[in-house]
């Protein structure tokens, strides 16, 4: 049976997160009520990264497979129509061989979390960024940011509805950069736990108001302890915005399919 691949984008504020849910609209169902609607076929799909309720994808990978054949552009325009009014858009679709899983063949994932720090409120960017309407220090928030980098026991950034089987992950990359009244947070692992991104973000804007020292950032993360972390970070400002699939070396006690950033 032939397997597909959709780049899709879209707008998390509408949705209870990805993943298909019993009372709540998800992501999920809107992309397999759109494929049934054109194809006649009720199929599963399977998405690189379980985003969150309320979290944002200009990048997430989905596949299925239909017994049909068609063509990506076929594809890509028929879910589009399907999907109206939804805010969700298939970028690209193509077929892809059966052994790919957008879930299980994703080497890395980044997720990119945007704070607007200025005096004034958000007003086109409600439910987009986090609004903290306070200056942050971008350089000494790096500075905590790099004691994060590495192979660590996640376990003070894990939410306790996380359902991975071990808190050890690998973080690749955690930088911060500033693009005038907006701080951007551009974060890459394989995988992360659940809330990682949001609770990691809400930690180091502490540093970044002043409330804490670069430090206290290395011992929140030592002591494996929830209670240890900062506020987490709402969903309106995180975006999963690419998933890299190819080759890539295993790492330790990760599991590829976990991602509930």
């Amino acid at each position: 049976m032939p397997r597909y691949k959709l780049l899709v984008e879209y707008d998390g504020v509408p949705y209870a997160g990805w993943q298909r849910q019993a009372n709540a609209p998800s992501v999920q169902q809107a992309l397999e009520e759109a494929i049934l609607r054109f194809s006649g076929e009720a199929v599963p799909t399977r998405g690189a990264g379980r985003t969150d309720a309320g979290v944002h994808a200009t990048g997430q990978v989905v596949h299925f497979d239909l017994t049909g054949h068609w063509t990506g552009l076929r594809i890509r325009d028929a879910m589009n129509a399907q999907l109206r009014p939804e805010p969700i858009a298939v970028i690209e679709a193509e077929p892809v061989p059966d052994e790919f899983d957008a879930r299980r063949s994703a080497v890395k994932r980044h997720y990119i979390y945007r704070v607007l720090d200025r005096r004034a409120p958000a007003a086109l960017e409600i439910n987009r960024v986090w609004d903290v309407r306070k200056r942050l220090d971008i350089d000494a928030m790096q500075q905590a940011a790099n004691l994060l980098l590495g192979w660590h026991d996640f376990t003070t950034f894990r939410s306790a509805d996380c359902q991975a089987k071990s808190p050890m992950k690998t973080l690749d990359r955690l930088e911060i950069t500033r693009e005038g009244d907006h701080v951007l947070f551009g974060v890459s692992a394989r995988s992360f736990l659940h809330n990682q991104v949001r609770s990691m973000v809400g930690t180091l804007k502490k540093v970044g108001e002043g409330k804490w020292p670069v430090a206290r950032v290395g011992e929140v993360l030592e002591a494996c302890d929830r209670k240890a972390c900062g506020p987490v970070a709402p969903p309106g400002g995180l975006y999963l915005v690419q998933v890299d699939y190819g080759s890539g070396a295993e790492q330790l006690g990760e599991d590829p399919a976990e991602d509930e950033a």
